[in-house]
């Protein structure tokens, strides 16, 4: 039996215009879903963005979802991810004081690096599966970060 609150990926093509992510969000404010991750760039050398959205829920709230997405005027596209490549991105901030070396072996294994050292900040960053990101916040937490920023995920199928 499937997971009925499953985490999923849903990707999105729309027209590039303005409100077009305003009415994605309200439909899913709008029936009670939440959004995990929502990332949005343009597809270049055309008029379209793709949103990668992560949610949770059945197959069947998937299923209303995409449904509602597809009455939306600017939508294109709407699928549901089964077998993808997903990665995200998180930046680091350190105090210069903590070891460089073990921050940059540790990024290095989770396909990262040190991207910046400044008079008093080391920065870092790291792209990766969004669990093996989670996996390395809790474990660069003991060089005392002073501050995190993730991305949201991006996606695409095989």
């Amino acid at each position: 039996m499937q997971d009925e609150n499953a985490r999923r990926v849903i990707s999105v093509i729309v027209v590039n215009e303005a409100s077009v992510l305003s009415r994605i969000t309200d439909l899913f404010s709008g029936r009670g879903y939440n959004i995990t991750s929502l990332t949005v760039a343009p597809i270049p050398e055309s008029k379209y963005s793709r949103l990668t959205i992560v949610t949770s829920g059945s197959i069947r709230v998937i299923e209303q979802i995409t449904k509602q997405l597809h009455k939306l005027i600017p939508v294109l596209r709407v699928y549901e991810h089964a077998d993808l490549v997903e990665k995200e991105m998180a930046l680091m901030k350190f105090p210069v004081s903590e070891n460089i070396t073990e921050i940059a072996t540790l990024c290095a294994a989770y396909n990262g690096k040190i991207v910046n050292v400044g008079d008093n900040v080391i920065i870092a960053m790291v792209a990766d599966e969004p669990k093996r990101v989670d996996n390395l916040l809790k474990i660069i937490s003991r060089y005392n970060p002073k501050e995190i920023v993730r991305s949201g995920a991006v996606a695409l199928e095989r």
